[in-house]
């Protein structure tokens, strides 16, 4: 195996509702556990979450019964409605293979709000930065999508 490879990428989404509304669905575990590690096919193994500057987060899971999956958080700066920075590993059974630092902004923006994803990944033992990028994106673009979902159920 080579070396360790980096990469940073963001991306942004309009969401219908006012930032408190989105921000709570990150800062309360039981929502955030709804959109973020549950869902059709996954199995949830663990998930825990203290979110508080200096809390940390832990998620394990897995898809149709294959590998396990963990995403182990510390929450580095929370500013309630508007920003939330944390850092993440992760790992599949047991192996570390990225840790990354993320900055989740939210922004009043007519009657709702953009969210602002920005992350510095670093791809342990990874030569193929492109397509750890690549699957990191969709990654988070699937999650932004339970999102939605989630707020879009929970309406009301």
């Amino acid at each position: 195996m080579s070396g360790t490879s980096h990469s940073t990428f963001s991306s942004d989404r309009i969401y219908p509702v006012a930032p408190a509304e989105l921000f709570s669905a990150f800062s309360q575990a039981e929502r955030k556990r709804r959109w973020f590690v549950e869902g059709e096919g996954w199995q949830v193994d663990e998930f825990a979450a203290d979110f508080r500057p200096g809390g940390s987060e832990r998620s394990s899971f897995r898809f149709g019964g294959g590998a396990s999956y963990s995403n182990d958080t510390t929450y580095l700066d929370i500013v309630p409605d508007k920003r939330i920075v944390f850092a993440y590993v992760m790992a599949t059974e047991g192996k570390r293979f990225s840790a990354s630092l993320a900055t989740i902004e939210f922004v009043a923006e007519g009657k709702g709000t953009r969210l602002v994803y920005s992350e510095q990944a670093a791809y342990l033992d990874s030569d193929n930065t492109d397509a750890q990028t690549a699957d990191r994106k969709a990654g988070w673009a699937e999650l932004l999508e339970a999102l939605a979902r989630h707020l879009d159920e929970t309406a009301g």
